[in-house]
């Protein structure tokens, strides 16, 4: 009888471990799989959500990581919200994994199952087996290592889809270091090699050549040609897919261009748009 006793206490110890492991990793990829903010913030926003996991419970845990990370496909919230200074650099990134509705439905019942499960374990375990007795034992015991087998299902589960994260996680700071990323952020430029002009380094440089080149609003395409290969020697037309500056302030839309007879030399000149001015301000 005493070793029965024994080792139902050691297979519902050993449940009880598992479940804190679960529970553990839980709130790691609750508190990490998100981040967005204004960039001088973002360290107190991380340090903000691991503290709030860290007080939440299993079951508030688990609705949490159904809402924002297991998600149903097609589903999503803007990364950034409404609330985002204008005025400052922001920066947010997320990871979920998505599913169809039915496996999203039969996902969340199931998890539900695991934290009725918990429960039972803690509060009502001791009521549902006399451990005087040993057919008491034998019953909890049963019971114990059907319930140790779903709980290391579930954790085995959730490892996986942690790994997954760590993965994406990786294979996003290697992108984040790589040229690709750089012409994506700085010049924008996108791997498949579609410029977003609004973003683009030319651009910039154009803009920046005319506060320090124009007269009465209009700056000589060639003179700054010549001040963005001294200033920005990175910055050049073959970069966009263009053979000269004239074409890149033509394919941008965000200059005006003109010409002008001086020397008997046709000279381009360009100034910014006024439409693209109101609508960036």
């Amino acid at each position: 009888m005493p070793d029965l006793q024994r080792e139902v206490q050691r297979l519902l110890g050993r449940c009880l471990l598992r479940l804190q492991q679960y529970e553990r990793l839980l709130k790691a990829l609750v508190a990490h799989h998100e981040l967005a903010g204004p960039m001088h913030s973002l360290e107190g926003l991380r340090d903000a959500r691991i503290q709030d996991a860290a007080t939440r419970t299993l079951g508030t845990l688990i609705g949490r990581f159904l809402d924002d990370y297991v998600v149903t496909e097609g589903s999503g919230r803007e990364i950034l919200g409404d609330d985002t200074p204008s005025d400052v650099i922001s920066f947010g990134f997320r990871m979920n994994i998505q599913m169809t509705a039915d496996d999203h439905a039969r996902t969340r019942d199931s998890l539900k199952e695991l934290v009725d499960l918990r429960n039972d374990l803690v509060h009502h375990f001791i009521e549902q087996y006399d451990l005087w007795l040993v057919d008491g034992c034998a019953a909890a015991r049963e019971y114990l290592l059907t319930c140790y087998a779903r709980i290391d299902g579930h954790y085995e589960q959730l490892r996986s889809w942690a790994e997954h994260m760590e993965q994406a996680r990786q294979l996003a700071a290697s992108f984040m270091q790589s040229s690709a990323y750089h012409d994506l952020v700085v010049n924008g430029i996108a791997p498949d090699g579609i410029v977003d002009w609004g973003a683009a380094g030319c651009v910039s440089a154009l803009r920046e050549a005319i506060r320090a080149l124009a007269v009465d609003g209009w700056a000589s395409v060639d003179a700054a040609a010549d001040w963005i290969s001294a200033q920005y020697p990175d910055q050049t037309p073959e970069k966009y897919g263009c053979r000269t500056w004239r074409q890149v302030i033509h394919e941008s839309r965000r200059f005006d261009l003109r010409y002008r007879n001086e020397d008997s030399r046709k000279q381009a000149w360009y100034q910014e748009r006024a439409k693209i001015q109101k609508v960036e301000r």
